[in-house]
């Protein structure tokens, strides 16, 4: 096992760490003439460079008085309506999601210097889709997603078994475990999609799409 550093050493090195990008420019010309082409060039590039779940995201969303939560959760859907993924509909995310209808996502790609944020309205994800999906999953995600009660507060892990275990005698002789009432997928429809690409000097590259009543349009903001 490493030796862990003490404490206070890291914290005197804090100021003083950082990694000096020097990523390849990013050019209005070099887009794709959509942003969901883009984002899938970028998420197939990271997959190529064999970065660690490509797919996760930064989910943050917000609670009626504004307080706003983060979680990393896995993309699990892509076209032109939006990136999709799935969670327990009883879940902090899900209660948040239905007060707003509005979140935004980043697939952070630190080991390629990019990162791309997703920001718009959501909306459920229909229940077709949601089992075509379901059907995919591994038995042992299915079954642990009617075990848990998602962002509830339980007394010990030994809760969480002793209902996974129920879970397991419950649907032991059933081939196919049914998709739960309460379990279902989010979909953000972007209204903004950026692209970021690390630079040197922190002039980083940041290209956004933008959703108009006349289409997508490409702009450039400062870093």
């Amino acid at each position: 096992m490493p030796e862990v550093e003490n404490i206070d050493d890291v914290a005197v090195r804090l100021p003083g760490m950082r990694v000096a990008y020097d990523g390849e420019a990013l050019d209005e010309a070099d887009l794709a003439g959509s942003w969901t082409e883009q984002l899938q060039d970028w998420l197939n590039q990271a997959i190529a460079a064999g970065v660690a779940e490509p797919n996760a995201m930064v989910l943050a969303t917000a609670d009626a008085e504004g307080r706003p939560s983060s979680r990393t959760v896995l993309c699990k859907g892509l076209d032109e309506r939006g990136v999709v993924f799935y969670t327990n509909y009883t879940s902090n995310k899900s209660h948040d999601l239905t007060v707003t209808r509005y979140a935004s996502a980043t697939f952070p790609w630190y080991a390629l210097q990019r990162q791309v944020t997703v920001r718009g309205e959501v909306e459920k994800v229909n229940v077709k889709e949601t089992a075509e999906y379901w059907k995919q999953r591994p038995r042992g995600s299915q079954l642990g997603a009617w075990a848990s009660p998602q962002s509830k507060v339980v007394t010990s892990r030994r809760d969480l078994d002793v209902a996974l275990s129920s879970i397991e005698r419950r649907f032991s002789d059933v081939e196919e475990v049914p998709l739960p009432p309460h379990w279902g997928g989010w979909r953000i429809r972007p209204e903004v999609v950026e692209f970021w690409q690390g630079q040197q000097n922190r002039l980083h590259d940041r290209l956004r799409y933008v959703r108009t009543q006349d289409g997508w349009h490409i702009e450039r903001v400062a870093p």
